[in-house]
């Protein structure tokens, strides 16, 4: 059962006790108020988890570098503001071995950062090659801003098409839909809901932002969304 509409069913509630929890799921399946939960399958799970491990390993990187970066400032070096992941350990490595006390201190962190990227080169190439090779990704990725990370992202939480009656229904499943507030003369339209997967909409987020102003070419996507941001609809598409 979906968990949300159980926890708002029992809400209502005046004692949370685990006997009433009890009494109060067997009333929510007597009376069939609830969604059945989506189990996914095993390949969508694989490909989650190879997502997962390489956003881990890109954060780890990107946290010692900052790390490496505030010792460094203490020390009145300061680096650039922007530096590929790549060259990071070539430009740090020979200012910290010109001081003893710097490397002693940093050449550690330099070396665990340097395993952590090379082994999320490897995990982005895994990630690429899955993505080639699978005809849906090779479809949306025909859209201009989606890349592999975000078709693969967004294949594995729809997992199964057919579970979806419309596809409007889909953005509504991921909390892209504007909340609505309506009581008497209230009726508010809010910000988008945010329920659902949390990677899925940050993707989304992304490909449209490299859509609308990283991508130069002009198609009949990026028309529309230019149009609805100009409109001032753009609260149902970012999070």
């Amino acid at each position: 059962m979906e968990a949300r509409q159980v926890s708002a069913a029992l809400s209502a509630m005046r004692n949370k006790t685990d006997r009433n929890d009890a009494r109060g799921i067997a009333q929510v399946l007597r009376m069939g108020w609830f969604n059945p939960v989506y189990m996914k399958g095993r390949e969508a799970h694989g490909i989650r988890a190879l997502l997962s491990t390489r956003k881990a390993l890109l954060s780890k990187t990107i946290d010692l570098a900052n790390e490496v970066r505030g010792v460094l400032k203490i020390f009145g070096i300061r680096l650039p503001k922007t530096v590929q992941h790549g060259s990071f350990d070539g430009m740090v490595r020979p200012i910290v071995e010109m001081d003893e006390v710097l490397a002693h201190a940093l050449l550690p962190l330099l070396d665990a950062r340097l395993a952590l990227h090379q082994h999320f080169l490897e995990l982005d190439r895994r990630v690429k090659r899955a993505a080639r090779q699978d005809e849906v990704c090779l479809r949306l990725m025909t859209a201009p801003g989606v890349g592999p990370v975000t078709a693969l992202t967004f294949k594995a939480a729809v997992d199964g098409p057919a579970r979806f009656k419309r596809s409007r229904t889909v953005a509504a499943h991921f909390g892209l839909t504007p909340r609505r507030y309506q009581s008497g003369e209230q009726d508010n339209p809010g910000r988008i809901s945010k329920a659902g997967d949390r990677d899925v909409r940050a993707t989304l987020y992304a490909a449209a932002n490299s859509l609308l102003v990283r991508t130069k070419a002009g198609s009949q996507i990026k028309s529309w969304g230019m149009g609805q941001s100009a409109g001032g609809n753009g609260d149902a598409v970012k999070e």
